[in-house]
C-alpha cells in the first residue's frame, strides 16, 4: 500500500508521512514477541506488506498453526537473534519474563504496543517501564492505537494513524518506515514522555462527545417533562382521563423534534456570538472565552446529535398510525360522524397545512442527512475548503430556516388558541422557536452590507484603533514633511 493512498493525519502533531527521506523497506526481517491476538494480526499485516516475520514464542510448536505459513515461529531467544527490530506484543506484567533475553536484546529496537486497562493506571508508561528493564535497548512506543481488526483488514478499514514516540530519532525513523510500508500514516509524537498520553488515547470513551451528549440529554429531559405535563398530567387532572399510553410513542415523538431543532440552532449560535465579539472589540486577535471556544469545537458533535434526533423523529412519525390507540381513535371518530350524520369533514386549510408541513419536514431531514454525511472524514477529505464550508455553513443555515418553516406550519394558528395553553403553559413548539429565530435574525443582520463589510475587514486583519503611519517620498527623492495614515 503506497504512501499516497494514506489519509491525511487528523492530529496536530508532526506527521512524517511526507518526509522524502523515509523509504519503506519491504523484505526487512521483523521480530514479534508474543502469540496473542494482536501478535497474530501484526504478523499477518507484516507478511502481507512484504516483510519477513519471525515470531518468538515460549511454545513454538503449539503456536505455529496460529500464524501464517510465511512467518517463522521459533523460540524467543532464536527469534531475537534474527532481527534488529522487535515488536513486544506482551502485557506489562509479563515484561519480566523477557529479562533472561537482556543480553541478546542489547542494542536492538523494541517497539512497545501494549495498553493499560485504566487511564494513568501506573505512575510511568508501559514504554518507560520497558526501557527501565532493558537500558541497553532503544524503546519506541507505537501501534497501540491500532486495533487487531485494523491490522487484519488493512489500513483502509480503520484509523490509518500510528502514533510513535521515542528518545531516539533513528529508531523512530525506522519504525516509521515499517508503519508506512504496512500502509499506515506514522505520526511523530515526540520523545518518550509522550508515551503516557499515547497509551491513554485508546482508553478514552468518546471524549469529544461528552458535553454534546449531556446537552442533548438535558434538553430531552426538559422537553419530555414539559410535554408530559401538557399531554398526560393536564388531561388527568382537568378531565380525569388516563393518557399514560401516550408516553412511549407520542410524548417521545413530540420531544425528539424539539431537541433536534434546538440542537441544530446551537450549532450556529456560537458563530453568531463569535461574530458579535469581533464586531464589539474590533479585532479577531482577542481570544474567545473558554466556554465559547469549547462550544465552537463541539459543533460537529452537536450537529450529528441533531440529525440523530431528527431521524428518530421521522421513524417515530411513521409508526404513529400503527398504534392500537390510533386505530381505536379512528373508529371512534367514524362512529361519531355516523351518529351526527356528517357526510363531509374535509377541511381545506388543515389539508394544506399538513401537506406543506410534511413536505418541508422531508426537505429539512434531507439537508440534515447531507450535513451529517459530509462531516464524515472520508467524505470531508474529498472536498476542498470552499465546498465543505458551503455545505456546512450555507446549506446548514438553509436547513435551519426550513426547519423553522416546518415548525411554523406545524403550529400554524395554534399559538393563538387559548385551548392550547395547558396550565397556562404555551405549546412546546413556541419555546423551541426562541433560539433558532434569534440565530436567523442575527444572520440576516450580519448579511447587511455595512456590517458584512466591517466583519470581513476584521477577519482579514483590520483592528479598530490601530493605525500604520508612513511618509510618502517626494518627487525629488527626499521624504516630504506630511504624513499619510492608513488603516491595516
Amino acid at each position: 500500500m503506497s504512501g499516497g493512498d494514506m489519509a491525511k493525519p487528523l492530529l496536530g502533531h508532526g506527521s512524517i508521512e511526507g518526509d522524502p527521506s523515509i523509504t519503506p523497506a519491504p523484505g526487512r526481517t521483523i521480530g514479534v514477541l508474543g502469540s496473542g491476538d494482536f501478535a497474530r494480526s501484526l504478523a499477518i499485516r507484516l507478511v502481507c506488506s512484504g516483510f519477513k516475520v519471525v515470531v518468538g514464542s515460549r511454545n513454538p510448536k503449539r503456536k505455529a498453526g496460529l500464524f501464517p505459513s510465511a512467518a517463522e515461529v521459533t523460540f524467543q531467544a532464536e527469534a531475537v537473534k534474527k532481527t534488529d527490530v522487535i515488536f513486544v506484543a506482551v502485557f506489562r506484567e509479563h515484561y519480566s519474563t523477557l529479562c533472561d533475553l537482556a543480553d541478546v536484546l542489547a542494542g536492538k529496537i523494541l517497539v512497545d504496543v501494549s495498553n493499560n486497562t485504566e487511564i494513568n493506571h501506573h505512575k510511568e508508561s508501559n514504554a518507560e517501564y520497558l526501557a527501565s528493564l532493558f537500558p541497553a535497548c532503544t524503546v519506541v512506543k507505537g501501534f497501540n492505537v491500532v486495533s487487531a481488526w485494523t491490522l487484519q483488514s488493512g489500513a483502509r478499514d480503520g484509523n490509518k494513524q500510528v502514533l510513535i514516540c521515542s528518545n531516539n530519532q533513528e529508531a523512530k525513523r525506522t519504525v516509521a518506515e515499517i508503519a508506512q510500508g504496512m500502509g499506515f500514516t506514522p505520526v511523530d509524537m515526540g520523545c518518550m514522555s509522550s508515551a503516557c498520553e499515547i497509551e491513554n488515547i485508546p482508553l478514552r470513551l468518546l471524549p469529544a462527545w461528552k458535553i454534546p451528549i449531556f446537552l442533548a440529554l438535558g434538553l430531552f429531559l426538559c422537553f419530555f417533562t414539559y410535554n408530559l405535563i401538557r399531554q398526560v398530567i393536564h388531561p388527568y387532572i382537568r378531565e380525569q382521563k388516563n393518557k399514560l399510553y401516550k408516553i412511549p410513542i407520542e410524548v417521545v415523538n413530540t420531544t425528539l423534534p424539539c431537541v433536534a431543532y434546538v440542537m441544530l440552532s446551537l450549532v450556529y449560535l456560537p458563530g453568531v456570538l463569535a461574530a458579535c465579539s469581533q464586531l464589539y472589540y474590533g479585532t479577531k486577535y482577542r481570544l474567545f472565552p473558554d466556554w465559547l471556544d469549547q462550544w465552537l469545537q463541539h459543533r460537529k458533535q452537536i450537529g450529528l446529535l441533531s440529525f440523530f434526533c431528527a431521524a428518530l423523529h421521522a421513524v417515530y412519525s411513521f409508526c404513529l398510525p400503527m398504534r392500537r390507540s390510533h386505530r381505536y381513535q379512528l373508529i371512534e371518530t367514524a362512529v361519531k360522524q355516523a351518529v351526527e350524520k356528517k357526510m363531509n369533514i374535509w377541511v381545506e386549510e388543515e389539508v394544506w397545512r399538513m401537506e406543506i408541513y410534511i413536505s418541508v419536514g422531508i426537505i429539512a431531514l434531507g439537508l440534515l442527512s447531507l450535513l451529517a454525511i459530509t462531516s464524515l472524514p472520508s467524505i470531508a477529505n474529498s472536498l476542498n475548503w470552499r465546498e465543505f464550508s458551503f455545505i456546512q455553513s450555507t446549506l446548514g443555515f438553509v436547513a435551519l430556516v426550513i426547519s423553522t418553516l416546518h415548525t411554523l406550519t406545524y403550529g400554524w394558528s395554534r399559538a393563538f388558541d387559548e385551548n392550547q395553553y395547558k396550565f397556562y403553559l404555551p405549546p412546546t413548539y413556541t419555546l423551541t422557536l426562541l433560539v433558532p429565530c434569534t440565530v436567523i435574525l442575527a444572520k440576516v443582520i450580519f448579511s447587511l452590507p455595512c456590517i458584512q463589510q466591517r466583519l470581513l475587514r476584521i477577519r482579514r486583519g483590520w483592528e479598530k484603533g490601530r493605525y500604520v503611519k508612513f511618509v510618502l517620498p517626494s518627487a525629488t527623492g527626499e521624504y516630504s514633511s506630511g504624513e499619510t495614515s492608513s488603516n491595516v
